[in-house]
């Protein structure tokens, strides 16, 4: 049987009525500030579900920008969060839609535009007591939680590319608790994603991204 901890139980602290409309909202968002990895100018949110019908009452529309400015789950800031972006200059916008039957009933597509014009976009589930699930990143279908540390690497599909993140990682003494690679086409382009039990460092991700022509992107997330 699984051992629960005091999180799973009750959930989160946090602002908000609802755990899965309020605090997972936040963590989707914070990922997708992370992924965008830049000074965002606009975003467009698409919700789904229980969040379409609720996302006003419940607060999920204040919680998601709140995580878009970097707010966690318990910043009392999230209730100003309309504020917040209008100061920062972030143009927002908040569609209802359906996006089918695979998705969770609590889910949020996001279109993140930074200043260089650079667009990210992220599909979050909220899945109960502030845990979420990430499950598309740019068009790629993907799976992870951000409650590990947590490598997310574009890289060529091509021999070679996976066990050379695994030396770099290896090297820095890191831990993986999952790996994963996703790719759509064979020899086009896939995500390998890394959730370790000890922060990614700097160091390492260096490593990784020392190799161009395998290489195009390295991030790390954490919302630990």
């Amino acid at each position: 049987m699984k051992n629960l901890s005091v999180f799973d139980v009750i959930g989160p602290r946090m602002i908000g009525p609802s755990s899965s409309h309020t605090a997972g909202a936040v963590r989707i968002a914070l990922v997708g500030r992370k992924i965008a990895h830049g000074k965002i100018s606009s975003v467009q949110f698409f919700l789904h579900g229980s969040f379409a019908k609720t996302y006003r009452g419940h607060g999920t529309d204040r919680a998601l920008l709140g995580g878009i400015l970097g707010y966690s789950t318990e910043d009392p800031r999230i209730v100003d969060a309309f504020k917040g972006a209008d100061e920062k200059g972030i143009t927002y916008s908040f569609t209802p839609t359906d996006l089918g039957e695979d998705y969770h009933p609590n889910t949020v597509r996001m279109l993140i535009t930074t200043d260089d014009g650079k667009q990210s976009e992220v599909i979050g589930e909220s899945v109960g007591g502030g845990s979420i699930n990430i499950v598309q990143l740019n068009g790629q279908r993907v799976e992870f939680t951000g409650e590990f540390y947590t490598l997310i690497v574009k890289q060529r599909d091509i021999p070679g590319v996976a066990a050379h993140i695994t030396q770099c990682i290896a090297s820095e003494g890191i831990n993986v608790a999952f790996m994963r690679i996703y790719r759509e086409d064979k020899g086009d382009f896939a995500y390998t994603i890394i959730e370790a039990d000890e922060e990614i460092s700097d160091s390492a991700v260096d490593k990784i991204k020392a190799k161009p022509d395998l290489i195009q992107t390295a991030l790390v997330l954490s919302l630990r």
